[in-house]
C-alpha cells in the first residue's frame, strides 16, 4: 500500500480570500496538488512541523498557532501564544519537540517558546532583540531576523539577520532555554543573508544571501569551545546574464541531500545544484524558470522527483517533474490559484 501525503499552505489572509492554511492531498506520482479544506487563521506567513510530525505551528498575527495534525490529515487547534512582539516571518523547532523559535522580521527579535507535552505552545523561555545598523545607503539598515536555525548538535542557535548582514551564534541551554551570545560570522555588506539550512550529516551549513544572490557552503566543526564555521565555496543563484533586479529567496534540500534548490524571485527562476556527498561542494545544473511571480518558497515531493514554487505575487502554485539525468525543470500540471501564498510543507499521514 503506498503511503499518503497532505501538503500544508500558508497564505496571508489581510487581502485577497485565503484563510489561512489550506490543506491538500498530494498526488507524489503524478506530482500535483487536490483540494481539501481551509483552516482560517489570522496572515500566516510561515509554518513548521514538529519531528514527530504530531503537531503543527503556523505564525500568525497573534503569536504563534499550534494544531494537532490528526491521522487523516486534518488539524486541530490546540492554542495561540503571544511572542511579545510583532508577527514573526519565520518558525523552526527543535529534534526533541521541546521548544520553538521564532524570528522577526518587523522587530530584529529571536522568541525562543516552550512546547508542552500534549503540543500546545507554552511560555517563552528567552527573548533577544537584535541590534545594530547595516548599510545607511541601503534599504537593508537595521535588524531584520529572517531566520533561526538550532545548530545539528542542538547546541547552539543561529541568528540569521538580513538587514545587518551577520549570523549570531547562541549558545543554547537545552533544559531552560536560555541563551548566550557565543560568536558573530560577518557576511559580505549588503549581501542580506537569508536562510541557514544544514546538510543531512550535519557537516556542512548552507547560507543563501538574497541581495547578492548568491549561496555560501561553509564546514561545521563542533567541539573544543566554539565550532567552527569553515568558509568552503560561494555559488550564484543566477545565469551570467540573469536579471538585475532579483532576490534569491528559498533554499531546499532533496531528500537525499544529494541536490540543492534556490529560488530566485525578479528572475522568478529555481536553480538546481548537485550536492557532492564528501565535501559538501555545489555544482550547477541548470536555473530554470517557474511560470509564476515572487517564489518566495519551494517543496519537494516525497519520490525527490517533482517540485511545488510557492508564488507570491502571482498568487499561484505551479508544479514540476524534475529530470536530474537531461538537468531540466518540466511543467507537469497546471497552477493551482491560491491567494498570496508564503509557505508550503508536506509529511506522510495515514491512509
Amino acid at each position: 500500500m503506498s503511503q499518503r501525503y497532505v501538503a500544508y499552505v500558508g497564505s496571508y489572509t489581510n487581502y485577497g480570500k485565503s484563510k489561512g492554511i489550506t490543506l491538500f492531498d498530494v498526488d507524489v506520482e503524478n506530482g500535483y496538488f487536490h483540494f481539501l479544506k481551509e483552516v482560517s487563521v489570522n496572515n500566516c506567513s510561515y509554518l513548521t512541523i514538529s519531528y514527530n510530525h504530531r503537531f503543527l505551528y503556523a505564525v500568525v498575527d497573534e503569536g504563534v498557532a499550534a494544531f494537532k495534525i490528526l491521522p487523516d490529515g486534518d488539524l486541530e487547534l490546540l492554542n495561540v501564544a503571544g511572542i511579545r512582539g510583532m508577527r514573526a516571518c519565520y518558525i523552526t523547532a527543535d529534534l526533541e519537540n521541546r521548544y520553538l523559535i521564532t524570528s522577526g522580521y518587523h522587530d530584529g527579535k529571536m522568541t525562543i517558546l516552550n512546547v508542552l507535552p500534549d503540543g500546545r505552545v507554552g511560555s517563552i523561555a528567552s527573548e533577544f532583540y537584535n541590534r545594530g545598523y547595516g548599510s545607511v545607503a541601503e534599504r537593508n539598515f537595521r535588524p531584520h531576523v529572517t531566520c533561526c536555525q538550532f545548530t545539528p548538535d542542538m547546541n547552539y542557535i543561529c541568528l540569521v539577520d538580513m538587514g545587518i548582514d551577520n549570523v549570531k551564534l547562541f549558545k543554547f541551554d537545552r533544559d531552560d532555554g536560555e541563551i548566550h551570545l557565543a560568536d558573530i560570522i560577518h557576511c559580505e555588506l549588503n549581501s542580506a543573508p537569508r536562510y541557514v539550512q544544514w546538510s543531512g550529516d550535519g557537516r556542512q551549513m548552507y547560507m543563501v544571501s538574497q541581495l547578492k544572490n548568491y549561496i555560501s557552503v561553509y564546514n561545521y566543526v563542533p567541539g573544543g569551545t566554539l565550532p567552527e564555521f569553515q568558509f568552503k565555496q560561494l555559488v550564484s543563484t543566477l545565469p551570467k546574464k540573469g536579471s538585475p533586479v532579483n532576490a534569491a529567496v528559498a533554499l531546499r534540500f532533496s531528500h537525499d541531500y544529494k541536490h540543492v534548490f534556490c529560488s530566485n524571485a525578479g528572475e522568478n527562476s529555481v536553480a538546481m545544484y548537485e550536492r557532492n556527498p564528501d565535501d559538501g561542494l555545489l555544482y550547477n545544473k541548470f536555473i530554470l524558470p517557474i511560470s509564476g511571480e515572487y517564489p518566495k518558497e519551494l517543496e519537494i515531493f516525497p519520490d525527490d522527483r517533482h517540485l511545488v514554487s510557492v508564488n507570491h505575487d502571482s498568487s499561484s502554485l505551479t508544479f514540476f517533474s524534475i529530470n536530474y539525468e537531461k538537468s531540466l525543470l518540466v511543467m507537469c500540471a497546471l497552477p493551482i490559484t491560491i491567494d498570496h501564498p508564503n509557505v508550503c510543507k508536506i509529511i506522510a499521514v495515514e491512509q
